[in-house]
């Protein structure tokens, strides 16, 4: 059975964290905590009975994340003083704000959950939290297959950074017990997401590196996330690391091949890596730099996480 089909179980009122309140208090309430894309997608999947809280730090935003039935919250992560109200307001909570994406001094720190890790400890802390990591954590893996155990060895400051949150995270579980999961992700991708499919960079003529050269890339539909998500805030085990990806073992060049030959366009230019330095983005050259193949199977067989995109052509079908 889908992990995610079944209703959370209800508990005994002498045995559930909830039961002995009253009963407008016994209702779920999940804070989601960077409420772009994924998040939307997470609070549409949760049950109707849920309370979905959001922070966000855009006052503007409000009437938009309330015509989609959220309680906003205005608040900023950079800002510590004004997260003070989230304090025992959420029973669990979905973090996916990323860490800031420069840090003049200690560049390694994510002070952004350090401040939110910190909050949340006052009064009573949430049942559960799940953290959206990426797989960057891990470094260039060589083309390796990687499961969860292997030791993270991050090659950039946003990576070392992903890694601090990652521990601040598994402290805030040991100390607060609080049930604490974390989602490695790779590219997320969905036809309905804002760049989330290669056909803009496709109709550039974006190149890619030719096969020898070129690095292994794992991939992970956006709404695949989103109940990989809900999956590990009711059903993930205290302190776990869950590889968030699909099936596909693909090459970065082959799915771009995959996905022009979809969406009937030229497939891109193949250069060598010596000579993609003076054609590409210093960005694209880091995805670039790393290669490796993420392994599902603590996702799938723990989790019973069944994807509704098992392969990347099923989804970018869907697109075309």
């Amino acid at each position: 059975m889908d992990a995610l089909d079944s209703e959370p179980p209800i508990l005994p009122s002498n045995q559930s964290p909830l039961g002995a309140l009253p009963a407008r208090f016994r209702r779920e309430r999940v804070l989601i905590v960077g409420c772009g894309d994924v998040g939307l997608r997470v609070a549409r999947a949760l049950p109707r009975h849920t309370r979905v809280l959001a922070l966000t730090s855009t006052p503007a935003r409000a009437p938009a994340l309330r015509a989609q039935g959220i309680t906003p919250l205005v608040g900023n992560l950079d800002h510590p003083a004004s997260l003070q109200r989230l304090a025992g307001l959420a029973t669990r909570v979905v973090h996916l704000a990323p860490p800031p994406s420069e840090c003049a001094a200690d560049w390694w720190r994510d002070p952004r959950t350090q401040a939110l890790a910190r909050v949340l400890r006052r009064r009573s802390a949430p049942l559960a939290l799940v953290y959206g990591s990426t797989s960057g954590v891990y470094g260039d893996c060589g083309g390796a297959q990687v499961p969860e155990t292997r030791a993270t060895a991050p090659h950039t400051p946003r990576a070392h950074r992903r890694v601090d949150a990652e521990n601040l995270v598994r402290h805030l579980g040991r100390a607060a017990g609080v049930r604490t999961g974390i989602l490695r992700i790779p590219g997320i991708y969905a036809a309905d997401r804002e760049g989330g499919t290669p056909r803009a960079r496709l109709r550039k003529g974006t190149p890619v590196l030719r096969a020898e050269d070129d690095v292994y890339t794992s991939h992970i539909h956006a709404n695949d996330l989103a109940r990989a998500c809900l999956a590990v805030l009711w059903h993930g085990k205290p302190q776990r690391i869950y590889n968030a990806c699909d099936n596909s073992q693909l090459k970065m060049g082959d799915y771009f091949d995959l996905a022009a030959d979809l969406f009937g366009l030229p497939r891109p230019p193949r250069v060598a890596r010596h000579t993609a330095r003076d054609e590409l983005p210093l960005m694209l050259l880091s995805f670039m730099s790393e290669s490796r193949r993420l392994d599902n199977t603590r996702l799938k067989n723990e989790l019973r996480l069944r994807l509704h995109y098992p392969e990347v052509d099923a989804g970018l079908r869907e697109a075309v």
